[in-house]
């Protein structure tokens, strides 16, 4: 057993992840998330604001502390697209080094998605490439694994292996901040076709650089994907346990959504599932889940709480 520490560093939220890797098991040591919102005004100003950095620096001293407890061998911290989209991603690079002791990666769309569809199906899957008999959980290969993020959203198509991987500029913080500015109210409708547009225009360019339509199995990951889910099973509050693996009907995906839609910040707010960080951009994050199963034409989504940061504990355990 090799004690990893994996943090990813995205535009919403900033985790961790310390786990025992051997062989082919991923054992949970300690797991923490805390939205810090980096990506705050990126889409708009192409920089990295103080504020957003001193609280993503102040959560990572608080795992640094975790990983000098649990007695970690090696870190990798990662950061995706706020910090590869600024000017002043130097100053992240620096605060990274000063509080891990390790440089940080910036990594491309397509690493992301490597990372991500890695984490995702290494407990889906244990098939060879020449069987085309179903996965556990009754899932089928080939997958589609989508993480929508803060900043981006990652398609990554593959069985056993990443065959096709694409990373678009639509996200729930990035499509909140450019439409949905007042979180307080329901949108009116122009708003709302404004903002299905920007997925809509994604979605084009991902159907003609990846082959779609090859894919079984869709699974969805990340906190807007675990959060809908959540919300679609009616859970008392959140539970990981029974939110991974969870199979959420496409119908359900859009009655959730457009619950969301139509409801207040105070209203979704109440929701027992809702982190208080995801409050604001929810709806966006809902909707471009929703429009991904519309748009392929998949009848379910398959959730997974294993995503990129598992994948980032894996590479560790190679280094």
């Amino acid at each position: 057993m090799t004690r990893v520490a994996a943090i990813d560093c995205g535009t919403n939220s900033v985790r961790l992840l310390i786990a025992d890797v051997g062989g082919d098991a991923l054992t949970d040591v300690e797991r923490r998330m805390e939205i810090v919102r980096l990506g705050q005004g990126v889409d708009k100003t192409g920089r990295l604001a103080p504020e957003a950095l001193e609280r993503t620096f102040g959560a990572m001293r608080g795992y640094a502390g975790l990983i000098d407890r649990h007695g970690a061998s090696a870190v990798r911290v990662v950061a995706t697209s706020a910090t590869r989209d600024a000017a002043n991603r130097q100053e992240f690079v620096d605060g990274v080094r000063e509080i891990f002791g390790v440089e940080p990666e910036v990594i491309t769309g397509a690493e992301e998605a490597e990372l991500s569809f890695t984490g995702a199906t290494r407990d889906l899957v244990r098939l060879s490439p020449e069987t085309d008999l179903p996965a556990p959980h009754g899932t089928r290969p080939p997958y589609l694994v989508v993480d929508i993020g803060g900043g981006s959203t990652e398609f990554v198509i593959g069985s056993t292996h990443v065959e096709a991987a694409l990373s678009v500029d639509i996200g729930c913080v990035r499509l909140t901040e450019r439409h949905l500015r007042d979180a307080g109210t329901p949108p009116p409708t122009e708003v709302v076709e404004a903002l299905l547009a920007d997925i809509d225009e994604a979605l084009d360019r991902v159907s003609q650089e990846i082959p779609v339509e090859r894919a079984l199995t869709l699974v969805g990951l990340a906190g807007s994907v675990t959060t809908v889910a959540g919300i679609a099973l009616d859970l008392p509050e959140y539970d990981p346990k029974r939110i991974h693996h969870s199979r959420i009907p496409a119908i359900r995906t859009n009655e959730v959504s457009r619950r969301l839609l139509e409801m207040t910040h105070d209203e979704r707010a109440a929701i027992p599932v809702m982190h208080p960080g995801r409050v604001d951009v929810i709806v966006a994050g809902a909707l471009i889940l929703d429009r991904i199963v519309e748009r392929y034409g998949f009848t379910e989504v398959v959730v997974s709480e294993h995503d990129i940061l598992d994948g980032i504990a894996w590479s560790v355990s190679k280094l």
